[in-house]
C-alpha cells in the first residue's frame, strides 16, 4: 500500500509540472496572438493544473492507513477528487463558450499563427505522453484520482490537436471566425470528459459494484472448489478509491469442522487477492442446508 501511494504521488507531481509549464506556455502564445482558442486551451490547461493539484493532495490522503474513525481507510478521497476535477472541467468549457461566442460578436484578429500552431503541437505532444504515463500507473495501482488526471490530459491533447487545425485553416483560408469555432468545439469535447468522469467517480462514492470481469474472476476462483462440496451467495463489491472490497457468504458442508473451514476461506481470500491485488476479502461461513444451500456431500448422505 505504501509502495503504491509513493508511486501515485510522484505521478501526481508530474502532472502538475508539465501543467504548470504548459499553461505558463498557452497563456504567453495566447495573448502574444490574440487567439481565443490557444487562450482557451490556457484555460483548460489551468484547470488541468489545479486538478492535478487535487490529485496530489487527494492520493496522499487517501493513502493514509485505516484507522479508529475511519477503519475502511480513507480511499474515498480519490473519489471525491474524481467528481472536483469532473466539475472543473465544466467551468473551463462553460468559460470556453462565453469567451468564443464574444469573440464571434465582435470580431477578432489573430497573429503569428505559426508560433501558435508549433505550441499546439507540442502540447499534444507532452500531454500525450503525460497522460500516459498516469494511466499507466492508475492501472497497476488501481487509483480513479490518477485516471480523472490523466483523461484531464487526454483531452487536452485532443483540444490540443482541434486548436491545431483550425489554426490551421485559418491560415489557409484567412478566416479568422474558425479560430472561436474551434474553441467552441473544444468545448463540446471537455464537456464530455466532464460527464465519463462523474458516472466514474459517483459510481464509487455510492458504493457501486466492481466492473462485471472482477466479479467474473471471483466467481472463477470460488468455481475452482466446487470438488470440496461447496457454494457462495449474497456475494457482494464495491471499491473505495483503489482499494476493492468483497464480501460473501461461503457454504461448507455442516460436518465440517470450524478449522477446516477457516482453512478453505483462507485460501479463497488469498487466492481473490492474487487475481485481485488491493482487495480486502470477507468471508462468513455458512453450514449446509439441504432445502436451502444443499452440498454434494449433504445430498448423498442417507436421510435419518
Amino acid at each position: 500500500m505504501i509502495e503504491n501511494t509513493t508511486v501515485k504521488i510522484k505521478a501526481a507531481r508530474l502532472s502538475i509540472l508539465s501543467n504548470t509549464c504548459l499553461v505558463l506556455a498557452k497563456l504567453f502564445i495566447g495573448f502574444f496572438m490574440g487567439s481565443v482558442a490557444v487562450l482557451s486551451e490556457a484555460v483548460h490547461s489551468g484547470f488541468d493544473l489545479l486538478a492535478s493539484m487535487i490529485t496530489y493532495y487527494a492520493v496522499g490522503k487517501a493513502g493514509k492507513p485505516a484507522d479508529e474513525r475511519h477503519p475502511y481507510g480513507h480511499g474515498k478521497w480519490e473519489n471525491v477528487s474524481g467528481v472536483l476535477e469532473a466539475i472543473l472541467i465544466l467551468a473551463a468549457a462553460l468559460f470556453i463558450v462565453y469567451e468564443a461566442v464574444a469573440r464571434l460578436r465582435h470580431g477578432s484578429r489573430i497573429e503569428h499563427l505559426g508560433i501558435g500552431t508549433a505550441v499546439m503541437a507540442i502540447s499534444a505532444l507532452v500531454n500525450w505522453f503525460v497522460s500516459k504515463y498516469l494511466f499507466r500507473v492508475a492501472k497497476k495501482t488501481g487509483s480513479i484520482a490518477l485516471e480523472a488526471d490523466a483523461w484531464h490530459l487526454r483531452a487536452d491533447v485532443y483540444t490540443s490537436l482541434g486548436v491545431f487545425a483550425g489554426l490551421v485553416l485559418i491560415a489557409v483560408t484567412k478566416i479568422t471566425q474558425l479560430d472561436s469555432i474551434a474553441a467552441i468545439l473544444v468545448a463540446l469535447l471537455i464537456v464530455k470528459s466532464s460527464v465519463d468522469l462523474t458516472m466514474n467517480a459517483m459510481g464509487d462514492l455510492f458504493d457501486a459494484r466492481l466492473p462485471l470481469e472482477d466479479e467474473v474472476k471471483i466467481r472463477e476462483a470460488l468455481s475452482r472448489h466446487e470438488k470440496e462440496c461447496i457454494g457462495f451467495h449474497r456475494l457482494r463489491s464495491r471499491k473505495s478509491g483503489s482499494v476493492k472490497f468483497i464480501d460473501l457468504h461461503l457454504v461448507v458442508p455442516r460436518k465440517w469442522s470450524i478449522e477446516e473451514a477457516h482453512q478453505l476461506s483462507d485460501t479463497i481470500e488469498k487466492e481473490i487477492r492474487e487475481i485481485l491485488p488491493n482487495t480486502q476479502v470477507i468471508i462468513h461461513i455458512d453450514p449446509c442446508n439441504k432445502s436451502l444451500h444443499p452440498c454434494v456431500t449433504c445430498l448423498k448422505e442417507p436421510e435419518n
